[in-house]
């Protein structure tokens, strides 16, 4: 399958990069900047991208373009701080601007190339340095009013570089630029579909099991880990058992969905655990997010264990791991990346594990697990439920995680759910949607009586990729339904509040 490398140097829009290639159906890869060529050669590119990053090219120890990048002879396309690296090796010139450019900006089309075709483009762009000078053989493409190069191309060699973020939804017209890149110029044929994604996750799964070999798949009934179940039962059959633990974290109706779904549905074969009691008794006093997340973890796995033991030699586990997990889980080894939060199915498995792992979703995005999901035939419902954390609601439950404050916390929750999809704003208007319980208490009238009562939070967001988000604009009587109906159905609830925070700074969860 023709593909693209994507090097990256540090830019917060990598993955959007990534994103947007894939929309284009050519199948694509990030490698840090400074990956061997032994790492990314065998990919067998048909031309590379440069991020974006936070460092200027003119300082001691700036990341570099690696020597292959340029030897290989293959389509070059640099962004933004990309483009500086690009002109800076081949001898142009890059200094600071008078003026930092951040923000919307537009771009005059100097003559015609194959990446801008408008004459003038609304762009998004994000940088402190810029290029005074393109090298040899280059010849400017575009400027704005703060770059008098802000695109640049050498048609011989084919090496283009973009000052701006065509990325993100802020350029309207970036996407485009990716797919004539891609396609156009790099030659790359659009054959990234979620039927090939199928093809290709099956046969990876063969390849890693062998025709006796069983696995076990960690389900929890939403997108991700059902996709991968589905993926794994299409490539082994019933040599793959699920195993659901019902941790009593979920929310309202959701373990009994789950099963219907499995054994319905999919026609899988479950095993079905109700193990609430045992992780209400690990979480007893815990209020820490992250120790929550490590009791959740282990226990999972440990049951795991529990149950492979009882089911024959399963030597596989089967977790619906995304991209945008394993990213977030970073640490400093890896892409230089500051780790935000433990995700049980990436982070902290105990050594002594037992079980190979299988994540035929790892480097997919949300909207590709979707697309993949739909294609294998997945309910709709299923394939669009809001995506929730592995460790459940014990990451919405702030503070103590007590059998009171979840049925509190799931009723609010399920209020909330329900006049989202009366609105017709539970698909279409809202990415993901939840309450969150507070550990804090406010002072209250009820029928003429003093109250102090608990705090439920609302959290809506709209995005496109969950790498960045931002507040959803609900409408203010359906807001006023929701805090009626948590305040008069709910006891110990008497204050709802509505977050406002984007991500960044926020992340989507509270925890």
């Amino acid at each position: 399958m023709d593909a693209l490398a994507i090097l990256d140097f540090g830019s917060q829009y990598t993955q959007l990069i990534a994103r947007r290639v894939r929309e284009a159906q050519v199948y694509c890869e990030l490698f840090p900047w400074d990956a061997p060529a032994e790492e990314v050669l065998p990919l067998k590119p048909k031309g590379f991208i440069l991020s974006g990053g936070p460092a200027s090219v003119y300082e001691p120890g700036a990341p570099r373009i690696p020597a292959y990048v340029l030897e290989s002879g293959l389509p070059v396309l640099g962004i933004c701080y990309g483009m500086q690296a690009l002109a800076h090796a081949l001898g142009g010139r890059v200094a600071p601007a008078q003026r930092r450019e951040y923000g919307p900006a537009e771009i005059e089309v100097l003559q015609e190339n194959p990446l801008l075709r408008a004459p003038r483009q609304r762009v998004w762009m994000s940088h402190g340095d810029r290029i005074e000078e393109a090298p040899p053989g280059f010849r400017p493409l575009a400027r704005s009013a703060n770059s008098p190069v802000a695109a640049m191309e050498d048609p011989a060699r084919r090496l283009y570089g973009l000052q701006f973020h065509p990325e993100v939804q802020h350029t309207p017209g970036g996407a485009e630029i990716l797919r004539a890149f891609a396609v156009e110029i790099c030659g790359a044929r659009p054959q990234w579909t979620p039927a090939s994604i199928i093809e290709t996750a099956v046969a990876r799964v063969r390849d890693q099991v062998d025709e006796a070999g069983r696995a076990l798949a960690a389900v929890s009934g939403g997108v991700d880990s059902t996709v991968a179940a589905a993926l794994v039962h299409r490539a082994i059959g019933d040599r793959l058992t699920c195993v659901f633990v019902n941790t009593g974290l979920l929310r309202r109706g959701e373990p009994e969905a789950v099963v219907r779904t499995f054994r319905q549905t999919l026609g899988a074969r479950l095993v079905a655990l109700d193990a609430t009691e045992t992780f209400l008794e690990a979480l007893a006093g815990v209020t820490d997010p992250e120790a929550k997340r490590r009791i959740i973890g282990e226990k999972f796995i440990r049951l795991f264990e529990a149950e492979a033991r009882q089911h024959g030699e399963a030597r596989f586990l089967v977790q619906g791991t995304i991209y945008p997990d394993v990213v977030e889980s970073s640490g400093p080894d890896r892409r230089k990346a500051a780790r935000i939060k433990t995700h049980h199915n990436v982070g902290g498995l105990p050594p002594d594990l037992g079980l190979e792992l299988i994540e035929p979703l790892r480097y997919l995005f949300k909207d590709e697990v979707r697309q993949v999901g739909l294609a294998l035939g997945l309910p709709e419902d299923l394939v669009w439920r809001q995506p929730f954390p592995g460790p459940g609601l014990a990451v919405r439950c702030l503070g103590e995680v007590t059998h009171e404050r979840l049925e509190r916390l799931r009723a609010a929750d399920a209020i909330l759910t329900e006049e989202l999809a009366a609105a017709g704003l539970l698909r279409n208007g809202t990415a993901q949607a939840f309450a969150v319980l507070l550990p804090v208490r406010s002072v209250g009238v009820m029928g003429d009586q003093r109250t102090y009562a608990e705090v439920v939070a609302l959290r809506a967001v709209t995005t496109e990729d969950f790498m960045t988000a931002d507040w959803a604009r609900l409408p203010h009587d359906l807001l006023a339904r929701v805090s009626n109906r948590i305040i008069n159905e709910i006891p110990g609830v008497n204050r709802v509040v509505y977050d406002v925070t984007s991500k960044p700074p926020a992340t989507i969860e509270w925890e």
